[in-house]
């Protein structure tokens, strides 16, 4: 049942209205960071205000205006969209606390900006997960890469102009498929609105639906950085830390995760994707990312760039769940979502601290860092197990159900990849943390953390990336939310 309400409009606008003070805020450092964490706090609250309604197992919809005929811009808070939203509104509070520190630690310029832009990126975000219908995700698709071009440019240095000018071009002619596959859904059902198991069932040809498949998957594969359109993403690390930790975390590449989650179990439909056979190639298609991306980190000496292949390689999990089409892939695959946002962001903001207390990069000068910064390698060393699926970091359990779905599909070729793919983890993870506490410093060195507000938050992440491991629910509403994706899409879980 849908629930008018005005929360998803609020949730989607209040950091872009917030951006707009931050501009006003140029020349007060202490101003324009007080808009943008009230602009934060707000957010998270009006979308954690929503979790009673939607696990009652009501939508809250939101119409604005009609788009096309029978097409409305508008939005509709379902399960899966919710959770992505907590996710992300919950994340950017820390990512903000987490800027401040960053960038008044290495006296940034071009502040008022970065966070004019960020705050615009986080509402485009929820407008991606708020989206009722493929052509309101569109339109805020494609803001979300415009707006994340000043942050990957941020440094305005030729590489990082020629980093952007990449970033550009492999995105929007992604979103050029997108466009073509969305037009073509039109002209064959009249209709684009997100409806759990599909709504492409018995409209076109065989033939005709797989190639609209394979555009969706190109449209939004570029954003979630599958190979080979991935080369965007680690040239991209030229950004300031944050942008990579949050883009990474939430924003830019899980908007192109959650688009292919979106297109599988709520345009084409389990059961059209099974009739259609395009699930377990996509599959294997996925699983070529997973183990080649983790190749490609093994031989990186740049922290961030490793990170990045890392992060190319994750995501393909989740698509790997939502391809098995049965429950147990998409518990785990959607589960990922949220876990790999936790470990991942630790990640980043780890990197970050150790560029700003040391202005080291590259994973050669890491030796006996552990002992310099002890709280910062331990955040690291706890999300690289998780990442490598150690318990008790929540990685592990993903990865559990990622295995169940793999064996529930008859595909024990993929449990070899799953498998694989954590010893790949630990060969480029576990040579860090070994220079890190067991590898003497070249020269001597004194304990120098990053600034407060910078360990507090990768503090925290570590935290409830072991929290979740330990007690999956402890939200209180996770299970609930991926419990009622699957009941409405399976009719159970």
């Amino acid at each position: 049942m849908d629930v008018i309400s005005i929360k998803p409009l609020l949730a989607v606008f209040i950091s872009a209205a917030a951006s707009v003070l931050i501009l006003l805020s140029d020349k007060k450092r202490n101003l324009r960071e007080t808009w943008t964490m009230i602009a934060a706090t707000l957010k998270f609250i009006i979308i954690a205000s929503m979790i009673p309604a939607v696990l009652e197992g009501n939508n809250i919809y939101y119409k604005l205006f009609n788009i096309l005929p029978g097409i409305p811009f508008a939005f509709r808070v379902d399960a899966f969209g919710l959770l992505f939203g907590v996710l992300a509104s919950f994340l950017w509070i820390l990512t903000s606390v987490y800027s401040i520190g960053y960038v008044r630690g290495l006296a940034e310029h071009a502040q008022t900006r970065y966070f004019a832009s960020f705050a615009i990126a986080l509402s485009s975000t929820i407008g991606v997960a708020f989206a009722a219908n493929l052509l309101t995700l569109f339109v805020f698709y494609e803001i979300l890469t415009l707006i994340t071009y000043p942050l990957v440019i941020h440094k305005q240095s030729a590489k990082a102009k020629s980093a952007g000018r990449k970033y550009l071009v492999y995105t929007l002619s992604g979103g050029v498929v997108l466009l073509f596959a969305i037009i073509a859904t039109y002209s064959l059902t009249g209709s684009l609105g997100f409806t759990p198991g599909g709504f492409l069932y018995g409209y076109g040809s065989v033939l005709g639906l797989q190639i609209l498949f394979a555009a969706y998957i190109v449209g939004f594969g570029v954003k979630a950085a599958f190979m080979p359109l991935h080369s965007w993403l680690p040239s991209a690390m030229v950004a300031p830390t944050p942008v990579s930790a949050l883009l990474h975390a939430v924003a830019v590449v899980k908007a192109g995760v959650f688009g292919v989650v979106r297109t599988i179990f709520f345009v084409f439909g389990p059961t059209l994707v099974s009739k259609l056979g395009v699930g377990i190639p996509l599959a294997y298609f996925v699983a070529y990312t997973i183990l080649v991306a983790s190749m490609f980190a093994l031989t990186q000496d740049n922290l961030k760039k490793m990170l990045a292949y890392s992060t190319i390689s994750q995501l393909s999990y989740i698509i790997l769940g939502a391809a098995y089409v049965n429950p147990a892939g998409l518990f785990g695959g959607v589960m990922h979502i949220a876990h790999h946002a936790f470990m991942k962001i630790t990640l980043f903001f780890c990197a970050g601290a150790i560029y700003v207390a040391t202005k080291k990069k590259n994973i050669s000068e890491l030796d006996g860092i552990g002992k310099s910064m002890p709280y910062t390698m331990a955040a690291f060393s706890i999300a690289a197990f998780g990442m490598a699926g150690f318990p008790p970091v929540c990685g592990y359990l993903s990865k559990w159900y990622l295995l169940l779905g793999s064996v529930e599909a008859n595909q024990l070729p993929l449990v070899a990849v799953l498998l694989s793919s954590a010893l790949l983890n630990v060969a480029y993870f576990f040579p860090i943390i070994y220079r890190a506490y067991f590898k003497q410093a070249k020269t001597k060195t004194k304990k120098n953390e990053a600034p407060a507000l910078m360990l507090i938050p990768l503090t925290l992440t570590a935290a409830i990336s072991i929290i979740l491991g330990l007690w999956p629910d402890a939200p209180g509403f996770f299970y609930g939310l991926v419990e009622l994706m699957a009941k409405n899409i399976f009719g159970g879980i």
